[in-house]
C-alpha cells in the first residue's frame, strides 16, 4: 500500500463520528430534554389558565353591554352572536360568529341568574370536569371568597 492510499484510509476513519461521542451527546441531549421540558410545560399550562380568565373577564364585559341594552342577561353564551328575539338586540356582540371555547376546545360554562353574581361564566380546566389542581383547576369569573 503506497503512503497516499494510506493517508486517505486514515482521512475516511476520522471523518465521522465514534459510536461512544454519539451516545454521550444523545445523554447529554436526553438530560437537558428533561430538565427543560417540565418546565416548557409549566409554562404553557399556565398561559392556556391566563388565556382562559382574559377570556371569561371579556365574556363578562361583553354580558354587562347585553343587559345595558336588553334590560337582562341573556339565557345562553349563544345570545351574543345570534339575536335571541328580543326587542332592542343589537349583535351579534361578540367579532366572531360563534361564542369563543376555552383553550382546551370545550364550551364555557354559563348561569345567569348566577349563584355568585349576576351571572357566572366558568373553565372546566384541561380535564373537562368539576375541581382539579394546576392546569385541571377550574377557573371562574367569581373568586372562591364569594
Amino acid at each position: 500500500m503506497s503512503m497516499s492510499n494510506r493517508l486517505r484510509s486514515l482521512r475516511r476513519r476520522g471523518a465521522g463520528f465514534t459510536l461512544v461521542e454519539l451516545l454521550v451527546v444523545l445523554a447529554i441531549l436526553g438530560l437537558l430534554a428533561g430538565l427543560v421540558g417540565p418546565q416548557v410545560m409549566k409554562f404553557l399550562g399556565s398561559s392556556k389558565t391566563k388565556t382562559a380568565a382574559l377570556q371569561i373577564e371579556d365574556l363578562g364585559a361583553t354580558l354587562d353591554l347585553y343587559r345595558l341594552e336588553i334590560g337582562n342577561y341573556p339565557d345562553s353564551l349563544e345570545a351574543l352572536v345570534k339575536d335571541p328575539g328580543v326587542a332592542n338586540w343589537n349583535g351579534p356582540y361578540l367579532r366572531k360568529s360563534q361564542v369563543p371555547k376555552d383553550p382546551w376546545g370545550n364550551d364555557y360554562q354559563y348561569r345567569a341568574p348566577g349563584q355568585h353574581g349576576p351571572f357566572d361564566i366558568w373553565s372546566l380546566g384541561s380535564d373537562g370536569q368539576e375541581g382539579g389542581d394546576g392546569e385541571s383547576a377550574d377557573i371562574r369569573s367569581w373568586s372562591e371568597s364569594t
